[in-house]
């Protein structure tokens, strides 16, 4: 009974996403997130332009939260939009540009369109970019086209969690074209790489030894010479006590 609970739940969840990502097109859509609170439901959208999802005084919100109350049964659902702050590292994003722009221009300039969006995912600091188009371009045959730069895992632990993946449709006249998006953000870290630990010169310690070893060679040398002018001083005090006892019995 629990686990039919949580996988209601997740699907839940999974439709809400679904409903908002359709809903909010052109808009810089990257991602959707929905938090159990105890007021309700908070869902977090995140968006390359969050003014176009609020709208006119809020309109848009509103719109949305009493579609999410009837639909999907929600109580109190609390909408917050926070914006992506590098548009170039998201691959949503960029799959959704990469589709405007064919749909607007025609699948013509798919290369010049490809290139271009590598290029600014590169200079952004990505470490690797795959970008694949798939479908009727130019010609009537389907083909899938690769642009690819930089270094990207394609299997592993890090190919499922530090790899972010984007897969989008564009309607065109001639066909319905695939875009799919892989970019490696800058922050990934990889196993096989390795850092070396930089170590102090024993040299250092060497000279280090070899200062005690004077100091204490020069503490010994001012004992030693305070211990001579004190037995100088000694013989000094007694021989003056020898010339007086002399002189007295000369007397």
């Amino acid at each position: 009974m629990i686990e039919r609970k949580f996988v209601a739940q997740k699907i839940k969840e999974y439709q809400i996403q679904e409903y908002i990502a359709n809903n909010l097109k052109n808009v810089g859509h990257s991602h959707t997130k929905m938090i159990k609170t105890p007021l309700g439901e908070k869902i977090i959208i995140s968006a390359s332009r969050p003014g176009l999802i609020v709208g006119r005084k809020g309109q848009n919100i509103k719109e949305l939260t009493k579609t999410l109350k009837k639909k999907f049964g929600l109580e109190n659902p609390q909408i917050e939009i926070s914006e992506v702050k590098d548009v170039n590292l998201d691959a949503n994003i960029v799959a959704e540009r990469i589709t405007d722009s064919l749909e607007r221009f025609g699948s013509q300039r798919f290369k010049a369109i490809g290139h271009k969006t590598m290029e600014n995912i590169m200079d952004a600091g990505a470490l690797g970019v795959e970008i694949i188009v798939s479908g009727k371009i130019p010609s009537s045959r389907a083909k899938s086209w690769r642009f690819y730069s930089g270094y990207l895992k394609k299997c592993g632990d890090i190919a499922i969690v530090g790899v972010d993946k984007a897969h989008v449709q564009a309607k065109l006249k001639t066909g319905v074209v695939g875009v799919k998006v892989s970019i490696m953000p800058p922050g990934t870290k990889l196993p096989d790489k390795i850092e070396l630990i930089e170590q102090k010169e024993e040299k250092v310690e060497e000279v280090k030894e070899e200062k005690k070893e004077e100091v204490e060679q020069k503490e010994t040398k001012d004992e030693v010479k305070k211990e001579v002018n004190g037995e100088k001083s000694k013989k000094k005090t007694s021989d003056q006590k020898n010339k007086k006892k002399v002189k007295e019995n000369e007397s």
